[in-house]
């Protein structure tokens, strides 16, 4: 199942206020919710109560980090999810970044291609409900076998940035998902994914028509995630690295306000969809003419009026 998705929770709305909304997503023409995780909620607890609201929409993590629960955890968090919504649920990992696993939560974030790598091929084994023990490179599993395993395993994705990574997706998961590009960039991550696995993405979207007030927010989204070294990288490999240049100059300086001034504007609108919700919607359909299977609306603050209603002002069955 493929087409728009929208990441819960909205800023500003508790978790049980989304119900109403959740109950009319599929009406509007979205055919999931996905969830992130950072600092704000986990990626598994909104999609419980999703599950109870909806039985017509796909649930997915985008993503749940690797490094932060132990596989066998993650495991049986998946499969509850699972369990919550049959056939209905797709598991997306990856390695999350080093302020997040090393910063917020005390632990290595050492070798995450192979950490990512190794806890995937744990999970095809573990979720099917067979017993595992295994040495892994970056970890050892010891007698590990679920006890509801899920009637159908969920398929999973991994967060993939750069050409190892999402050839790893294409051979051994069922997709991949990737963040912070623009629909020209899509093209080159299908060249090394390929046509047939999933690519799902992240779509930051800002729906007003100030475009200087969503310039000013996606100035300091970018300078702050596109300093993260995979995310340079990343940017790097896509052809940004000199109109990117002056901000990271300014970022290793120290300067953190001279790099968020140092975005381009063009940088901002390619990597920021900003306008009035019709002109959102037309931009997020570049996307998936581009060759983005699924892409997930991730609905910024900063834009005019009540987040729900913009939710639905962008709906793809608008059109």
């Amino acid at each position: 199942m493929t087409g728009w998705g929208i990441t819960l929770p909205l800023t500003g709305m508790p978790l049980p206020a989304h119900r109403a909304l959740v109950e009319r997503l599929p009406d509007l023409g979205y055919t999931g919710v996905w969830t992130a995780e950072t600092s704000g909620a986990d990626a598994f607890s909104p999609l419980v109560l999703a599950s109870q609201w909806s039985s017509r929409l796909r649930l997915g993590t985008a993503v749940a980090p690797v490094f932060t629960r132990g596989p066998a955890l993650l495991a049986m968090t998946a499969a509850a999810v699972a369990d919550c919504a049959p056939g209905r649920f797709a598991l997306g990992i990856g390695a999350s970044s080093p302020g997040v696993v090393q910063d917020w939560n005390g632990l290595e974030h050492t070798r995450p291609y192979a950490r990512t790598r190794d806890t995937l091929r744990f999970l095809r084994t573990a979720l099917t409900g067979k017993p595992v023990t295994e040495e892994y490179p970056t970890f050892a599993v010891r007698g590990f076998r679920l006890e509801r395993p899920p009637a159908t395993p969920p398929p999973i994705l991994l967060a993939a940035l750069r050409p190892r990574m999402l050839r790893l997706a294409a051979e051994e998961a069922d997709g991949a998902i990737t963040n912070w590009l623009a629909p020209a960039d899509i093209p080159t991550v299908r060249a090394e994914l390929g046509p047939g696995p999933e690519l799902v993405a992240p779509v930051f979207v800002c729906v007003t028509e100030d475009a200087r007030q969503a310039r000013r927010l996606g100035r300091m989204m970018i300078s702050s995630y596109l300093t993260v070294p995979a995310y340079r990288a990343f940017q790097d490999w896509l052809g940004r690295t000199e109109p990117l240049a002056a901000m990271h100059r300014a970022w290793d300086a120290g300067d953190r306000w001279r790099a968020m001034m140092a975005v381009p504007d063009e940088v901002v609108d390619e990597l920021i969809v900003h306008g009035p919700p019709d002109a959102c919607r037309a931009r997020i359909r570049q996307y998936t003419e581009a060759g983005l299977d699924t892409p997930v609306i991730a609905l910024l603050p900063a834009g005019d009026g009540d987040p729900a209603a913009q939710v639905e002002a962008l709906a793809p069955g608008r059109d």
